[in-house]
């Protein structure tokens, strides 16, 4: 990456209480959750104890540190989908009467916040820390985490506290409205409300989601206009793009150059195949 003159960061995981699709694995302790559920009212695994989240802790900011030492340039923390720390932000499977849990989105942030920390003590003041996160989950597509932009300030502004840089925000579709009143995206209304730097995502340059490709479903190329007035405007100021790098690794040579006549079909076969 750094010979072709790029920037990389690995993005470090915890999936908690999904279960592996492989039948034949399984883990070497109980599934970590925060309260033993992998979405409302579907027990499974078992609450961690106060000692397995501060090992989740120490470990988080122990795979930051030895990526750093690796030489990568950044990192970025999963903290959407459903996976760890998305479960303690989600007060449909976050029931703890700890530091960890509460009925305010700020309360339930705090275990990303304890991350946070850690991986920021792990790779100093300027190493770029990135966080991903979504409102919605592998486990409900509908769910929102914050349902007005009061709420959102309350869960993303601890984060910036305790170290974060730049909001990696998921959705399914990017174009999508956060919030009634504005045409404001998630990453959008997160740059706007803590003034970090910000990522966009999700079914750029197709015009089919993801969730139909796990399907079998293909997408077409297509426009970018609305994405590039976004941009101009100053909404956010990355695009990540999944699919349609999978499926044409020239798809931002391609876009840099004006060649959108020469994008290619999504097809979900380039989910397990690089070309």
């Amino acid at each position: 990456m750094h010979a072709a003159g790029g920037l990389i960061a690995p993005q470090l995981w915890h999936v908690g209480a999904v279960r592996s699709q492989n039948p034949e694995w399984t883990p070497p302790g109980p599934y970590d959750s925060p309260s033993g559920l992998s979405a409302p009212g579907q027990t499974f695994g078992e609450p961690m104890s106060d000692a397995a989240v501060a090992d989740a802790i120490d470990a988080f900011g122990r795979a930051a540190g030895d990526a750093k030492r690796l030489g990568f340039d950044a990192v970025e923390l999963h903290g959407a989908h459903g996976y760890l720390i998305d479960q303690f932000f989600w007060e449909g499977v976050n029931h703890r009467t700890d530091r960890f849990g509460g009925p305010d989105i700020g309360e339930r942030a705090r275990f990303a916040g304890d991350i946070v920390r850690a991986v920021r003590a792990a790779v100093g003041p300027t190493f770029p820390v990135i966080i991903r996160l979504s409102q919605w989950k592998q486990q409900d597509f509908n769910v929102k985490l914050a349902h007005t932009p009061t709420q959102m300030e309350a869960w993303l502004n601890p984060l910036v506290d305790a170290g974060v840089d730049v909001f990696h925000c998921s959705q399914r579709r990017f174009w999508e409205a956060e919030f009634d009143g504005s045409d404001l995206n998630f990453a959008g209304w997160a740059k706007k409300l803590t003034g970090a730097p910000t990522i966009t995502v999700g079914s750029v340059g197709l015009n089919g989601d993801f969730v139909a490709g796990f399907g079998g479903a293909s997408s077409q190329p297509d426009s970018l206009d609305d994405l590039i007035r976004r941009l101009d405007r100053g909404d956010f100021d990355l695009v990540a793009v999944g699919r349609a790098v999978l499926q044409d690794p020239q798809w931002a040579t391609k876009v840099r150059q004006g060649r959108t006549d020469e994008l290619l079909e999504f097809e979900a076969k380039a989910l397990a195949t690089l070309y």
